[in-house]
């Protein structure tokens, strides 16, 4: 009985990577495929126009995209402060841990809003 009672939080830790790793593998794998596809075609000579490029699947980067991710890790970061303090605010080892832990979706998330506001996007094509 105490077995399962490991296994329990232990699942709860191992399900989210596992999901974010099937991801993360195939999410590479498709941009395996683009750039031997790519290889391929300029060995034989072909010319790559940024249409061709874009009809393989190759997704340009949104102005203001790194404005937005910043935004969700920051409130990642904020989500876990509010449950840190719900596990019991009469607590103060649970929210300092919980503190610890939401700073570094919280520093990625700020660190992405300054390279969106100060760096901007200089590229003239962007959407």
């Amino acid at each position: 009985m105490e077995g399962f009672m490991v296994l329990i939080p232990l699942s709860a830790i191992l399900l989210p990577a596992i999901i974010v790793g099937i991801v993360l593998h195939f999410g590479n794998k498709n941009k395996r495929e683009i750039l031997e596809t790519v290889r391929v075609a300029s060995q034989n000579g072909t010319i790559l126009t940024p249409e061709v490029v874009k009809s393989l699947g190759v997704q340009e980067r949104k102005k203001g995209s790194e404005l937005r991710t910043g935004m969700i890790w920051t409130a990642v970061a904020a989500a876990v402060l509010v449950f840190g303090w719900a596990v019991g605010p009469e607590e103060d080892m649970a929210f300092r841990v919980f503190a610890g832990i939401a700073a570094f979706p919280g520093f990625i998330g700020l660190t992405l809003i300054a390279i969106g506001v100060l760096m901007g996007d200089k590229s003239d094509d962007a959407e």
